[in-house]
């Protein structure tokens, strides 16, 4: 699905691996320097320690994509307001499959409420409504979205640090290259997210020793539950808690639809657990 994550500058590179590849090349405002801006970026990205093979195959045939440019620069979606919103991404539909995946997953997600502390109508809303629990991820090419945002002048840092994640996550062997497929602004997999975001806080949630949120509920589950921890989610607070939320997604209306959801998806299942 279409959105924007806030992101930290994982460390899985380097913090300062991330930043100064930034200076590498210089952004353009249009595609006229992309192909030169490409294989310079190729050249930095190895040496910041991506394989030849990786980067090379990453960037490969990739191009500018002006379509891509003009809907980053409206976020139409995030314009709605909360009650279209909810019609959109929240719908009764979605909270029924919620609850019923809830019902049929009590042990997956009591494990993970119990080691992360973070609770499953949340963690399910989330799911639901970034990708209907893993039935529409995306098919975009995700190195061509983030090569072209990475060229933009307009956030070229924040995703040139994406692009080099995104190569890192294939050389470290959580994804293939064949499974970096997603959203317009390279988000990957049943939670959508970006690639910095993937390598800190992606995590093996059903013990076969993969970070796979493209097929595995149980990891995409886990991981939702670890990133609301380590952004502050406190256990027993209620859903509205605006502040690790906010840092999901930048949107309020987006934040509140996620509380919206989650207190729906909870009604008439306390007396269950």
């Amino acid at each position: 699905m279409r959105r924007i994550k806030t992101v930290l500058a994982a460390a899985v590179i380097g913090a300062g691996a991330l930043s100064s590849a930034a200076n590498a090349a210089q952004c353009g405002s249009n595609g006229e320097g992309f192909n030169e801006w490409v294989q310079s970026f190729q050249q930095e990205a190895i040496s910041r320690g991506i394989s030849q093979r990786v980067a090379t195959a990453a960037l490969t045939g990739v191009s500018y994509d002006r379509g891509l440019i003009a809907y980053d620069r409206t976020q139409r979606p995030f314009k709605l307001t909360l009650e279209q919103f909810i019609a959109k991404r929240a719908p009764a539909s979605l909270i029924s499959q919620a609850k019923k995946r809830w019902a049929s997953n009590r042990a997956l997600f009591d494990r993970v409420e119990q080691k992360y502390g973070v609770e499953a109508p949340v963690i399910l809303a989330i799911w639901g409504m970034e990708t209907a629990f893993g039935a529409i991820q995306g098919r975009k090419n995700v190195f061509n979205g983030l090569a072209t945002l990475a060229y933009d002048c307009r956030r070229t840092e924040m995703f040139q640090a994406e692009l080099l994640g995104a190569m890192q996550l294939v050389d470290r062997g959580d994804l293939t290259m064949a499974e970096m497929r997603g959203a317009e602004h390279g988000e990957i997999g049943q939670a959508q997210f970006l690639p910095t975001s993937y390598l800190k806080f992606a995590v093996d949630g059903d013990g076969d020793g993969r970070r796979d949120m493209v097929r595995s509920s149980a990891d995409t589950v886990a991981s939702i539950a670890n990133y609301l921890r380590a952004h502050g989610w406190r256990r027993g607070a209620g859903f509205d808690q605006y502040g690790p939320l906010s840092e999901w997604n930048k949107a309020s209306v987006y934040q509140k639809a996620i509380a919206y959801a989650a207190n729906k998806i909870d009604e008439g299942s306390s007396a269950a657990r």
